[in-house]
């Protein structure tokens, strides 16, 4: 049995996103019904909704930057309660069974892992995320959203705080590292602000120099612009760790030879076309280049408890739904700082 809730959808990959109805399950044994009040908008929204990343299974309900309260929970529910403050990010569900799912990391499962949306549920349903007024989600697949955190600046936690968060505790920030950050957007900020509370010194590499004074105020200590030359000469062999969030092309290779010896770029950014690499660049200080992707539900859990210890959430501007559109055009344009909101209250 399924129930109806409003929504805001992609119909086609031209389109702009219209009102739609989404039909959710009811609530099982183990599920959790949430009433959401928030919905961060991600670059990978757009991405789905104008298919981009591949064909998008329409019409397509996005957002996987989730905070809310817990509506109703099913008779085997032992997390949560309701009226809990409650989060859900960018998976819904894995097989559970895999080395990867039974380590912690459901975000690699052998067998895929389900995107909150745009994917096939065990139900054989395509999967419908937050930019709407309710979500059933399986209870192991639920985040708990600490007091001290406000829920409009801890949804997106959910995706750009947790695909930064990963890679700066799988590659050890801390005191004594020093950190580079490529892009100053929703997620760069974010890996500014958590790197920083980590104790690491943070630098901030941009295209230009306009966004310095708020990139020093998020907690970087350094800022320097990409567009100058003399920027790859003065930080050659500086970093220990460099986090790419920008999902446009850039020379990875001049950015490489920015690590010292057996320094690691992240990539958390996922442009459209590949990445070419000198492999000089790698060979010639035994450099690293990496992917990762967002966490697992353990360690996404730990984000949001070191950001409500630190105090610290996403720089957003909260926008009604009849905005989205908008919205998209200035993510795209860069026009953001540094992460829109939706208040899920003006969905009817």
């Amino acid at each position: 049995m399924t129930f109806s809730v409003p929504a805001w959808a992609a119909t086609s990959a031209t389109a702009p996103l219209t009102p739609f109805t989404v039909e959710r399950r009811d609530v099982g044994p183990k599920d959790v019904r949430i009433d959401i009040k928030f919905a961060g908008i991600c670059h990978s929204d757009i991405h789905t909704a104008r298919s981009e990343w591949g064909p998008s299974n329409y019409p397509v309900v996005v957002g996987h930057e989730i905070a809310g309260i817990v509506a109703e929970v099913g008779s085997e529910v032992t997390q949560y309660q309701v009226g809990d403050r409650v989060g859900v990010g960018c998976m819904v569900d894995s097989c559970g069974e895999c080395e990867n799912c039974v380590a912690g990391d459901e975000q690699y499962c052998r067998k895929g892992n389900t995107g909150t949306y745009n994917s096939i549920g065990a139900d054989g349903n395509v999967t419908h995320g937050g930019y709407s007024r309710e979500i059933v989600v399986t209870e192991s697949f639920v985040l708990g959203i600490p007091e001290g955190i406000e829920l409009d600046v801890a949804a997106p936690l959910l995706c750009a705080g947790i695909t930064t968060y990963s890679p700066l505790r799988h590659w050890n920030a801390g005191p004594g590292k020093k950190v580079a950050v490529i892009g100053l957007g929703g997620l760069g900020h974010m890996g500014v602000k958590l790197a920083h509370a980590m104790g690491a010194e943070v630098t901030v590499l941009s295209q230009s120099l306009k966004k310095q004074e708020d990139g020093l105020k998020l907690g970087a200590d350094h800022y320097y612009a990409t567009s100058d030359p003399a920027t790859f000469e003065k930080l050659a062999s500086s970093f220990d760790l460099i986090i790419n969030t920008v999902s446009a092309s850039i020379d990875i290779s001049a950015h490489l030879r920015l690590l010292k010896v057996d320094g690691t770029l992240v990539n958390v950014g996922a442009p459209e076309d590949p990445l070419p690499v000198n492999a000089f660049a790698l060979i010639g200080g035994r450099r690293s280049w990496a992917g990762s992707s967002i966490g697992g539900i353990r360690e996404t859990q730990e984000m949001l408890d070191f950001c409500a210890e630190h105090h610290l959430g996403a720089e957003i501007e909260v926008i009604p739904a009849e905005k989205i559109n908008e919205a998209y055009d200035r993510v795209l344009a860069s026009d953001v700082r540094y992460r829109f909101v939706i208040d899920t209250s003006t969905i009817n």
